[in-house]
């Protein structure tokens, strides 16, 4: 019986020395703020692409802005570009198994990221592609948080219309372009191998290095895969939160640390960092929002600054240390993210790159968000107290059951 298509996710996984976090020189790294910023830029790089475009995203939607972009991608198509495209399963659900039959129609290919739907899941339903890539010509890429749908939307639970959600991305020049595009050829190969018996040609080993680029700045793509990198983007943050000198800052949009990131948050309030985390002040997933509010207590009482943010949904997965230190992707700080799930972020040393990503943070502190303080959060009633508890002993057992279920 041929091996499932796992395993040449493993073959990949195992094949990928240059993919390893490394800092390289020469980059011009732009940071995009939510729609407004990220698909007027991305829509123009896919109109001047020439001879290729792979786009890789948790969710694709049928809407709008979905189309908006399938129409570009599909107009590259039939003027020859290769134009690749790679949806996961579970997030872009019965519209991506549409594409599947009608995208390569206009001349692309599309495939799907385990296919599988909710009532047959098969044991690999958690390991979903998070990761939110395009890569225009090896030339340029986008990395980032933010999917390809429409903004704003409906809160959940009230019904109103409320404005586009709070993300990030960044368009990327330079060396670190030729690391994200050997990691979307990397992924694309092995979707496409069911079998040996498909293995005709071995997976991609290198990228197509860009020169660097006057003035650049360094930066570094940081993966969390399902074998070599499992820890790669937990262990980029602790490092830098370890090392943190004057201030932390992170704007997260589900928030669930395990035992290692609470523990560096706090040493680093203790020894007077400035600690400060923008998090969901809309329940957006009723569950996750009381589990990740049981731990505020201990990060309150440790000086750590907590801020709901309220104007939207928060979708961001950014953060800012000593404005020398900043990443910008798809990962939240949340079992799903740093466990589970394929994600991507790009990390940027680059002290004004720091600057701007918090100027903007700390906007969105001042304008759109409330503070909690610990006498507030103190004053919680007994129901809810409790009920956040039980949320969060839900969240970590279930973690223990679907890590050891997807061991790979």
């Amino acid at each position: 019986m041929p091996p499932r298509r796992p395993i040449a996710e493993r073959i990949a996984d195992t094949l990928d020395p240059l993919l390893r976090p490394q800092l390289t020189a020469g980059n011009r790294i732009e940071l995009l703020s939510a729609a407004q910023d990220y698909f007027p830029a991305l829509l123009q790089a896919i109109a001047q692409a020439r001879h290729s475009v792979s786009l890789e995203t948790y969710i694709l939607a049928d809407d709008s802005t979905g189309h908006a972009v399938l129409d570009a991608l599909a107009a590259a198509a039939r003027r020859g570009v290769e134009v690749r495209v790679l949806l996961d399963g579970f997030g872009s659900g019965e519209f991506a198994r549409r594409l599947a039959t009608s995208f390569p129609q206009c001349g692309g290919q599309l495939r799907i990221y385990r296919p599988e739907r909710w009532w047959h899941p098969g044991r690999q339903l958690f390991r979903r592609l998070h990761r939110k890539i395009v890569v225009v010509d090896d030339r340029i890429a986008f990395v980032g948080g933010i999917n390809v749908n429409d903004n704003p939307e409906r809160d959940e639970l009230s019904g109103e219309i409320i404005g586009p959600r709070l993300d990030f991305a960044v368009r990327c020049e330079g060396p670190v372009v030729a690391a994200v595009s050997l990691a979307t050829r990397r992924l694309w190969w092995a979707v496409g191998v069911v079998g040996w018996a498909d293995v005709t040609e071995p997976p991609p080993r290198r990228g197509r290095a860009s020169a660097p680029l006057a003035h650049g700045v360094l930066a570094a793509l940081v993966l969390r895969d399902n074998l070599r990198h499992r820890h790669g983007i937990e262990r980029s943050y602790l490092a830098a939160l370890r090392s943190a000198r004057s201030q932390i800052l992170i704007a997260c949009a589900y928030f669930l640390p395990g035992q290692r990131m609470r523990r560096a948050l706090v040493r680093a309030a203790r020894r007077g960092v400035r600690v400060t985390l923008l998090l969901q002040g809309r329940m957006e997933y009723r569950l996750q929002h009381a589990a990740q509010r049981a731990l505020y207590g201990q990060l309150l009482r440790d000086g750590i600054e907590i801020y709901e943010y309220r104007r939207s949904y928060l979708h961001a997965k950014v953060a800012v240390v000593d404005d020398d230190w900043a990443t910008v992707g798809s990962s939240n700080i949340d079992p799903l993210s740093l466990l589970l799930a394929r994600e991507a972020n790009i990390v940027v040393r680059d002290r004004a790159f720091g600057q701007a990503l918090r100027a903007q943070i700390e906007t969105a502190i001042r304008d759109d968000s409330r503070p909690l303080r610990p006498e507030d959060y103190a004053r919680r009633s007994w129901y809810r107290r409790v009920v956040d508890w039980l949320a969060y002993g839900v969240m970590r057992a279930a973690t223990v059951v679907v890590a050891r279920v997807n061991k790979y």
